[in-house]
């Protein structure tokens, strides 16, 4: 027979035997996924009846309630929560199996999520799958296929994925086991986390809902599963017992009456049994040293944070050399693109510098048709002072006439040749300053562009990165036709209540303080209030009277024993 078992995050297919057991089948499922926390999860399937049921470990699969098909269908979940993840959870697939099932059960509205808190933990998810914000890659519409929120919230907010999109801008460098770990710190603290609901009656009659956790137990009204009315921690309890669908609960403090509800079927009170059974060994195993086997899973689990820490630092080593090295190539890149254009800029002045150069020529030309048109003025004087001392018998006024006419052509000579030798002596001081400046500014190019050229083709160095009894287990797991039932507690009366010094992570943490306070504030400006649901309403009357999960926890369990079950009676 063919078995298919469906994790948080896989499905699994096993061929089964006729003989073979729940605990044969659930073995295999742990031995497959690596996971050695067993102690909290349990195989459930779907009855005959509709109803999910856990499997009976000591009992043969294909002799169970099951639906018949093929193959048979399983699924494997958390049946136990822890009391503080932190503390208790060691592997990381232990972490990462709650975390799934417990965001699903947040997603489904099986856990109340109040909107600020549901945004903040779909941006964790989103940085989980997504990674860090990238502007340039996480466009508008990238979160449009991905189920972030609940319905209800969904509902509530009008534009949902923008919120989280904001909130995933602020939740950078959170990575694997830290952000997951972050996540369930938030969710543990929520109001319905772990706790398992059961419809029950006191004396009077009176409708109210039985809530079984880690913590102990808890009594609801009946239109109020956020806020527990009374409650009693596990240590209180000496002995929990059932005879039909009577449940009887003895404390710890015989001065105290039995406290006594009713379920409607025997079915419902053997799954309480059951639950407070699992529930009651944990909370007691929790305060005794670990076993062997745990100290040497939280070892193990030491040694592996500390090489993946060194690994870590390694990669961030290595990422910052390689950040630093594409820096620098960056910085060449925007050095070589500057020299070019230095150097573009200098060919455009060097073009200017050649049109004067061409400007000075044409002046050359013009200083040498200077010089020629004197050497032809001092021709015609030579002439005329040849003339001049050939017509010494000239008449005197004919010679001071010519002698007149040498004087002034000597005059204009003397001009031009002045002329002539300071535009020659300037055309040749532009001309070396000239040929000058371009021989220093070529010069000058050539040099920083090579260097710079050679600077930006030189690849840089980056790191390479690696990167209990049968008959027990029969009524914790199901049902075993008895219609009575008891079970004594081992219990030390002298254990302090764990919610007596516990508070919320948000109450811890100012900074998660100020970001929800912050989400908030902005959420509201998009906020329907006529979507609000009736868990909504209780919750911002709570908040309004300054309640959270562990504050109502510690006002409830109050006073004696005696004075809660009589508040019980009289509900």
């Amino acid at each position: 027979m063919n078995v298919r078992v469906t994790t948080m995050d896989a499905e699994l297919e096993f061929a089964i035997q006729q003989g073979t057991t729940g605990k044969q089948l659930f073995d295999q499922v742990v031995k497959t996924i690596g996971l050695r926390e067993v102690w909290f999860f349990g195989l459930q399937y779907t009855d005959s009846k509709g109803d999910n049921t856990w499997i009976k470990l000591y009992k043969k699969v294909m002799s169970q309630d099951v639906q018949k098909g093929d193959p048979l269908l399983f699924k494997f979940r958390a049946k136990f929560y822890p009391e503080d993840v932190a503390e208790e959870l060691i592997q990381d697939i232990t972490l990462r199996l709650f975390y799934l099932q417990v965001k699903n059960a947040i997603l489904s509205d099986e856990i109340y999520c109040p909107p600020e808190t549901s945004v903040l933990l779909a941006s964790y998810a989103v940085q989980a799958r997504h990674g860090d914000y990238n502007k340039g890659t996480h466009v508008p519409g990238f979160l449009a296929k991905d189920r972030l929120l609940p319905q209800r919230i969904a509902r509530l907010l009008t534009p949902s994925p923008i919120a989280v999109l904001q909130g995933h801008r602020s939740a950078q460098n959170v990575q694997g086991r830290v952000g997951k770990l972050d996540h369930y710190l938030i969710a543990q603290d929520l109001e319905m986390y772990g706790v398992n609901y059961f419809e029950i009656r006191n004396k009077k009659g009176t409708e109210l809902w039985l809530g079984v956790d880690a913590l102990g137990l808890n009594i609801y009204e009946k239109e109020d599963r956020l806020t527990p009315k009374i409650g009693f921690p596990w240590s209180e309890i000496r002995n929990i017992s059932f005879n039909d669908r009577k449940f009887i609960i003895k404390p710890i403090d015989k001065k105290a009456p039995d406290f006594v509800f009713f379920a409607p079927r025997v079915r419902i009170n053997k799954r309480i049994l059951a639950l407070c059974m699992g529930n009651h060994e944990l909370y007691m195993r929790r305060r005794k040293p670990d076993t062997i086997d745990v100290q040497q899973m939280k070892a193990q689990a030491r040694d592996e944070k500390n090489a993946k820490q060194q690994e870590r630092e390694k990669l961030q080593l290595a990422l910052a050399a390689r950040e630093r090295a594409e820096k620098k190539q960056q910085e060449y890149e925007d050095r070589l693109r500057s020299m070019q254009e230095e150097m573009e800029r200098k060919q455009a002045n060097l073009s200017e510098a050649q049109d004067t150069i061409r400007r000075l020529q044409e002046q050359l030309n013009q200083v040498q048709a200077a010089k020629e048109e004197l050497e032809q003025r001092q021709n015609e004087l030579h002439e005329m002072m040849q003339r001049l001392e050939e017509t010494k018998n000239m008449e005197a006024t004919e010679r001071a006439k010519l002698e007149e006419e040498i004087r002034v052509k000597q005059l204009e000579m003397q001009k031009i040749q002045e002329e002539v030798t300071l535009k020659d002596s300037e055309t040749k001081r532009l001309h070396e300053e000239v040929e000058e400046a371009i021989r220093k500014q070529v010069a000058k190019c050539s040099n920083e562009a090579a260097a710079a050229l050679q600077a930006a083709t030189t690849t840089p160095k980056h790191h390479h990165v690696e990167e209990e009894e049968e008959n027990e287990e029969e009524l914790i797991n199901g049902e075993n036709g008895t219609q009575d039932f008891s079970k004594d507690f081992d219990t030390d009366e002298h254990i302090k209540d764990p919610v007596e010094e516990r508070r919320t992570l948000a109450e811890r943490n100012e900074r998660l303080q100020d970001q929800l306070k912050a989400l908030k504030q902005d959420l509201a400006l998009s906020r329907d209030d006529t979507m609000e649901t009736p868990n909504d309403k209780i919750h911002r009357e709570n908040v309004r009277q300054g309640r959270d999960k562990y504050k109502t926890l510690r006002e409830i369990r109050k006073g004696n024993t005696k004075r809660r079950v009589d508040q019980f009676e009289n509900m």
